[in-house]
């Protein structure tokens, strides 16, 4: 019975959290097509201000890969009014934080303040988009500091360029097959011109969203934008790219080396289905059952009891174009490929022919309305899913309505859909291997 209560209890909690959880918010588009998002939140006197603009690795000239992740950089070299080098001092000096992150699909900014700075950011961001100072020697200097990126965080780093070894291979005509650490040659060989025309191209309000989101009055927030971004003329249309890849229909074998590494990653990755899709929510969840936590199958069996992986992971990679479903494995001892490969399909196979149990079924149900109820606990998380959905996903209300996707998956439908894209003939198998002398880069 006392059990009985506790869960109970638990069950009314969480329910209780969950209603809580409805994130309220306005929006509008101003004349010159830039979309504005309002959250208020007064449990804390501070207030997050960011753009997230729609451009990413993809939109890229192929011979001039790593624009937009250089451009993360680049737009924090100053504006006409902020000088160079004094950015990040104005944002510390103030009492904020702030950061930049770039996709294949999206760049995104932004900016944390005590709340009574909120004009200060906004003003910041409208600079930034309105009037960048563009010249050679930020260019020149950003180029180091992302030369010394690539060493630090890829070229040097262990299993560093595993995911760009996949894209590669996984990837034929579309931009996806590029990261977005992009070409240092490319960038070498750029020319300032060609930043200009980059920036005048893709970082234009109308293809940007921005987010507020804190402890913030609407209409005087709504003063302040306009003030300050409803000057700024709008861009020309931006062309959105539109590459379809030619279907899988033989297994592809591919061997990479890296001088970093002693151990071994066998990679399985199949091309899946645009994140917007119901598909990939459902490759969401056969992701958290393969191998997320110490009862999934994967671990289990492979990991704990046969103790033929060190390390074992699966995830659905979603992306605004494609995806990619990716198995990661790190053999123990003298474990082959083959024999790993074995029982990782025979995983993937009992996933495509039977029904999951009931239990495991409540546990990813369980699983995810957890990371629903978490997901926007935090005011920069939120503030970014705002900005993600209604950029990447066309959908801002799925901040509040994805959950329901989730509720409604079956377990017929988790069956399917590993049947429909995890395919054997249909995707790539990729030893990621230690670089021997003859191999070494």
């Amino acid at each position: 019975m006392r059990k009985s209560l506790t869960a109970l209890a638990s069950a009314l909690l969480l329910s209780s959290v969950a209603v809580a959880q409805k994130v309220e918010f306005e929006e509008y588009t101003l004349d010159n097509g830039l979309h504005v998002v309002l959250h208020q939140d007064k449990s804390a006197p501070v207030v997050v201000t960011s753009v997230m603009y729609h451009v990413g690795a993809k939109d890229e000239n192929p011979e001039r890969t790593g624009f937009a992740h250089f451009f993360e950089h680049l737009l924090f070299e100053g504006t006409e009014n902020i000088e160079r080098g004094e950015w990040f001092k104005l944002v510390t000096s103030n009492g904020g934080h702030n950061n930049a992150n770039t996709s294949d699909d999206r760049t995104y900014y932004y900016e944390v303040f005590p709340s009574n700075n909120l004009e200060l950011a906004i003003w910041m961001e409208s600079d930034r988009l309105l009037q960048p100072v563009i010249n050679q020697i930020g260019v020149d200097t950003q180029n180091e500091v992302v030369k010394e990126e690539k060493r630090l965080r890829v070229d040097n780093q262990p299993y560093g360029n595993w995911i760009t070894e996949v894209k590669k291979n996984l990837f034929k005509k579309h931009p996806y097959r590029w990261a977005p650490i992009g070409s240092m040659d490319h960038l070498d060989a750029a020319t300032l011109e060609e930043f200009q025309a980059f920036n005048k191209k893709f970082y234009v309000p109308n293809n940007a969203v921005l987010v507020i989101a804190g402890d913030i009055e609407f209409a005087k927030t709504k003063d302040l934008v306009q003030k300050y971004f409803g000057v700024i003329k709008k861009g020309a249309a931006v062309p959105r790219v539109n590459i379809q890849e030619d279907a899988i229909t033989k297994t592809i074998h591919a061997t990479a080396y890296d001088a970093n590494i002693q151990i071994p990653m066998y990679i399985t990755a199949y091309r899946t289905p645009s994140m917007k899709t119901r598909d990939a929510r459902v490759l969401d969840m056969i992701s958290s059952y393969l191998s997320g936590g110490k009862s999934s199958p994967m671990q289990k069996k492979i990991v704990d009891e046969k103790k033929m992986a060190l390390q074992l992971f699966a995830f659905n990679y979603a992306q605004e174009d494609y995806g990619m479903y990716l198995i990661a494995g790190l053999p123990m001892g003298d474990t082959t490929r083959e024999a790993l490969q074995t029982e990782i399909d025979a995983e993937i196979t009992k996933l495509q022919t039977e029904l999951i149990s009931e239990r495991d079924y409540q546990k990813l149900q369980n699983d995810f309305e957890n990371r629903y109820v978490s997901q926007n606990s935090d005011l920069e998380g939120l503030a970014e899913n705002l900005a993600t959905n209604y950029l990447l996903y066309g959908d801002i209300n799925l901040i509040n309505e994805e959950i329901e996707i989730y509720r409604s998956i079956t377990r017929e439908e988790i069956r399917d859909v590993a049947k429909k894209y995890l395919q054997s003939n249909a995707r790539l198998l990729l030893d990621y291997v230690p670089a021997k002398e003859d191999s070494a880069k």
